[in-house]
């Protein structure tokens, strides 16, 4: 890692950059597995095991839901990766905006989609048809899964003009 003069850094500053890039990496490898977890549980079969399918994507929901949560706080908090990555390269506030932005679209659809989940576990105990609630489920479960994806290469993009570090795909 460098500083804005482009020397290495040194010291307490670069223990901590490094520690705080090590635990971006642990939780960005969480956030891949809760991600392949709701992809999973999204294409499961429906037929006759209507129940067990919204509880298993319920279930990746909340978990991908706490995960998109401590992203969050990991990136935007007090001593977060945008303001540090802001105060060593100012160039890259726009992109960590965008990021920033991106959060909050991102938590709005793991709302929308649980409640979709909800919606749909009402239609079932009620003895009502769920299938088009399922489909809807799965349609935005699927735009979920993109604006992650996307999220997440330029979450990485952004680490990486920052700090010249590849936190890798998790794969």
């Amino acid at each position: 890692m460098t500083t804005i003069e482009g020397d290495a850094q040194t010291g307490p500053e670069a223990e901590s950059d490094t520690h705080n890039l090590s635990e971006l990496r642990r939780r960005r490898a969480e956030l891949l597995e809760s991600l392949n977890a709701l992809e999973q549980a999204l294409a499961a079969p429906v037929p006759g095991r209507q129940m067990r399918w919204v509880e298993r994507v319920s279930t990746a929901l909340l978990e991908l839901s706490g995960d998109v949560h401590d992203h969050v706080e990991l990136t935007e908090g007090p001593n977060g990766l945008y303001g540090r990555v802001i105060r060593s390269s100012p160039r890259l506030a726009h992109a960590v905006e965008r990021l920033t932005h991106e959060h909050v679209t991102l938590t709005e659809l793991i709302g929308e989609l649980l409640t979709l989940v909800g919606k749909a576990a009402g239609a079932f105990a009620r003895g009502d048809s769920m299938l088009a609630d399922l489909d809807e489920v799965r349609d935005r479960g699927t735009v979920l899964i993109a604006a992650l994806a996307r999220h997440r290469q330029r979450g990485a993009d952004l680490v990486y003009e920052g700090y010249s570090v590849d936190i890798g795909g998790q794969d």
